[in-house]
C-alpha cells in the first residue's frame, strides 16, 4: 500500500530494532568503504529471522493462490508523484530521485503498489483481472535514521486488482491474519478496521470535518493547519496534544455513509466473522488521498513499546485511474519484514549434520569427493578448510554439528570412514561400500544406512 499506509505500517516514532542477542560486529574498519547511513548488513540471526518471515509469506500466499511478481527497484518519478501525491512528505522530502544519463527523472521505489499498478496498465495485465499478486523486497525512503528506521528497508506486499467485491477485502485480511498466526506472533495483535465509504460519503464527511476544524483553527498545531488546506482527514490521527481534543470531537464517518457504502462495510465484517478473524472498529483510522475508498485497516500491537502497526492496507479504487488508466478497483496491504522479524521467535539454527575432517593432503581430495556425494544425497555437510585434527574437531563442535566424519590415510587404504557422534561420543567405522545407495532410495534411508549402530540408530530394512 501507499503513502500513509506505508508510513503508518512502519510507525510514527522511533522503534526498537535489536534482535536478542546482539550480534558481534568485530572491529570497525578504520579505512576503506563504510556502510551507507540508514542501510543494514543483515547477517546471522537477523538474516535467519528475515528469511523465516519471507518463507512464511511465500508459503501462505501460495495457499491463497496469489501469484508472485518481481517488480523493478526504480520507476519513472511520475509513477510515484501521481499515485502518492506531490504534496505528501514521501514525494516532497523522502524519495530517492535522480536524473539518469538519458535525462529521465528516476526514483527508487518508496513502496510497491504504484509500480504494480503501472505494470497493470503498461504490460496489459488488465486482460487477466482480477489479479491476486504478492511480492517482497527493498524499498527506499530518505528519512533521518533512527533505531528501527532505515533508508533502505524491506516489505511484504499483497494486492488484488480489478474487482470491487467485498470478498476481495476479506480474502486479503484473512491472508494477513493467517500469516501472523503462522509466524506465531498474533497474540497481542489487534486488527483495527474502518470504512472510508464511497466518493459521496467521503466528500460529505470531508466537508463536515473542514467546517469542524475551521471552527478551531486558532487551537490547531502548525502541521494540522497545513493539513487543513491540503489533507484534512490526516488531522484525525495527529499525535500532537494540541490537536487531540479537537480531533476526538470531530464528526464520525458513520453519519455520512451512503446505503451502498454501509452495505459494503457490512459485507466485509460479515466475511471476517465467518472466517473467524477477530476485529475491532476504529472510526478514526483514515487515509488522506482521495482515491482511497471503503476498507482501511491496520494490525497493531503493543509488544513494541508504544502501540505500533505491523501490517496495514486498504482499498484504493481510484489509484489506477490517477495513473491514466480506466477506473479499476483494487485493495492491498504491506508489512515491514524487519518489524515482523523482530517479533518472531528466533528460528532454529540450520546446523550441519556432518562435518568432514580430512587428515593429510590425500584425504583433502578424498573428502571433497565424498562430501559432494553426501550433499547430492540430501545431507547437510561442512568441512573445515584448515587446522590440525584437534582444531577441526573444535570447529565442528562450535558449529553444533551432529557428527564428524574423519578420513585419513588409513581410512582411504581400507575404503572406510570413521563417524563420531558429537552428542554421545559414539564412534563407528563404516565401509564406503555400505553407504553406497540405490539412487531411487530417499535421504532418510541413506542417513539410516550411514549412521546405523550409532546413537541407537537402526539399519534400514
Amino acid at each position: 500500500m501507499l503513502n500513509q499506509v506505508q508510513h503508518d505500517e512502519r510507525g510514527d516514532g522511533p522503534q526498537p530494532f535489536l534482535y536478542p542477542p546482539k550480534l558481534p560486529t568485530g572491529p570497525r574498519m578504520s579505512k576503506g568503504p563504510q556502510r551507507i547511513r540508514g542501510t543494514q548488513d543483515i547477517w546471522g540471526e537477523e538474516a535467519d529471522r528475515f528469511d523465516a518471515v519471507v518463507a512464511a509469506f511465500d508459503r501462505v500466499r501460495r495457499l491463497y493462490a496469489f501469484q508472485h511478481v518481481h517488480m523493478p527497484v526504480f520507476e519513472a518519478t511520475e509513477v510515484f508523484a501521481r499515485s502518492i501525491g506531490e504534496t505528501t512528505d514521501v514525494v516532497s522530502k523522502e524519495m530517492y530521485t535522480f536524473e539518469d544519463r538519458g535525462g529521465d527523472s528516476i526514483t527508487l521505489r518508496p513502496e510497491f503498489t504504484a509500480g504494480i499498478c503501472r505494470a497493470y496498465l503498461s504490460e496489459g495485465w488488465q486482460q487477466h483481472a482480477p489479479l491476486k499478486l504478492a511480492t517482497h523486497g527493498p524499498v527506499f525512503r530518505y528519512e533521518r535514521p533512527q533505531k528501527g528506521r532505515f533508508r533502505q528497508f524491506h516489505q511484504l506486499d499483497a494486492e488484488i486488482i480489478g474487482t470491487d467485491a467485498p470478498a476481495a477485502d476479506v480474502e486479503l485480511l484473512v491472508l494477513a491474519d493467517q500469516l501472523l498466526h503462522e509466524l506465531g506472533i498474533f497474540d497481542g495483535i489487534t486488527l483495527q478496521l474502518n470504512t472510508l465509504g464511497d466518493a459521496a460519503t467521503r466528500d460529505a464527511w470531508r466537508a463536515a470535518l473542514v467546517a469542524h476544524f475551521e471552527g478551531h483553527r486558532g487551537d490547531l498545531s502548525e502541521d494540522s493547519l497545513a493539513r487543513l488546506d491540503k489533507n484534512p482527514l490526516r488531522i484525525l490521527d495527529s499525535k500532537d496534544p494540541r490537536d487531540r481534543p479537537i480531533a476526538d470531537a470531530a464528526p464520525g464517518i458513520d453519519d455520512f455513509l451512503t446505503p451502498e457504502a454501509a452495505d459494503f462495510f457490512a459485507a466485509v465484517t460479515a466475511g471476517l466473522d465467518a472466517a473467524g478473524v477477530a476485529w475491532t472498529r476504529n472510526d478514526r483510522l483514515v487515509r488522506g488521498l482521495d482515491y482511497y475508498r471503503h476498507t482501511a485497516f491496520e494490525f497493531v500491537t503493543d509488544r513494541l513499546g508504544a502501540q505500533g502497526t505491523v501490517l496495514a492496507g486498504g482499498r484504493y479504487d481510484g489509484l489506477v485511474e490517477s495513473l491514466g488508466g480506466p477506473h479499476t478497483p483494487a485493495v492491498g496491504w504491506a508489512a515491514g519484514i524487519e518489524r515482523l522479524g523482530m517479533m518472531i521467535e528466533a528460528p532454529q539454527a540450520e546446523n550441519p549434520e556432518f562435518v568432514f575432517i580430512p587428515v593429510g593432503p590425500a584425504a583433502e581430495t578424498f573428502c571433497q569427493a565424498l562430501i559432494a556425494d553426501f550433499r547430492r544425497k540430501g545431507a547437510c555437510c561442512d568441512m573445515a578448510f584448515r587446522g590440525n585434527l584437534k582444531k577441526r574437531m573444535q570447529k565442528a563442535d562450535a558449529a553444533n554439528a551432529s557428527y564428524v566424519i574423519i578420513c585419513g590415510d588409513d581410512e582411504i587404504a581400507a575404503g572406510e570412514i570413521t563417524i563420531r557422534s558429537l552428542k554421545s561420543g559414539d564412534q563407528i567405522k563404516r565401509k564406503l561400500s555400505d553407504v553406497e545407495r540405490d539412487p531411487r532410495v530417499g535421504r532418510n534411508h541413506f542417513l539410516a544406512t550411514v549412521l546405523a549402530g550409532i546413537d541407537g540408530i537402526k539399519a534400514p530394512e
